[in-house]
């Protein structure tokens, strides 16, 4: 669940209600945390371009070793990874190797635009078809609940609240989750920022693993 679907970006829906994901809010603050939002947003994906594919390379491999050093033995969990766009780190040799150690693997599937997402079981060699946002999804649509969220990151701040690519996706699916995954955000050594501006309806990760192998369990 990558691509068009992080935090609400742009005219919030019901905008003329001061309505965003159930929560009533102050029309010129949304306005204002919007555009702080977009401009983050501009600047961490032009970062993201001038990496190599080594450098890129790098970062997946130091951010997979601390996953695997985090979690530990996963078998008979199911993860919810994601499958990488615009320069996401690449975690798929990671969740092939938590599938060979026991553990199911799904990807979120936005099965209907402004809802919350689904998770399919994926598995390598597995077919795939193109998703709502032009990403690739499970053809079969085997719906699982995960243990575990792996999300990535555009940007984080010090609170571990995420900034993401703009839909709201995962903060409407975390919403709606009982019981709570555990919540881990991925990202670029470059992700963090010092806030977001976090509104209601934003959700917290629990943790937060960068491309230069640090991690960082969000505070009680």
């Amino acid at each position: 669940m990558s691509g068009a679907e992080d935090d609400p970006g742009g005219e919030p829906p019901c905008f003329a209600q001061n309505l965003v994901g159930g929560h009533i809010v102050d029309a010129q603050t949304w306005a204002d945390v919007a555009q702080f939002r977009k401009s983050d947003r501009a600047r961490l994906y032009a970062l993201r371009k001038e990496l190599s594919q080594d450098e890129l390379a790098g970062q997946a491999a130091a951010a997979m070793a601390t996953l695997t050093r985090v979690l530990g033995d996963v078998a008979g969990q199911t993860v919810a990874g994601y499958w990488p766009i615009r320069g996401e780190l690449d975690l798929r040799p990671w969740l092939r190797r938590a599938i060979a150690a026991g553990a199911q693997v799904a990807l979120p599937v936005v099965v209907e635009k402004g809802r919350a997402v689904a998770f399919h079981l994926w598995h390598p060699g597995a077919k795939m078809t193109r998703g709502i946002w032009n990403i690739p999804v499970p053809a079969e649509a085997r719906a699982v609940t995960p243990d575990i969220v792996i999300a990535p990151l555009l940007g984080v701040d010090d609170g571990c609240y995420r900034l993401g690519n703009g839909g709201g996706y995962y903060d409407m699916t975390l919403a709606g989750l009982a019981p709570r995954p555990r919540v881990i955000g991925v990202g670029h050594d470059f992700c963090p920022v010092q806030t977001i501006f976090p509104q209601p309806w934003d959700v917290p990760m629990d943790e937060v693993i960068l491309g230069d192998g640090s991690h960082v369990r969000r505070a009680a």
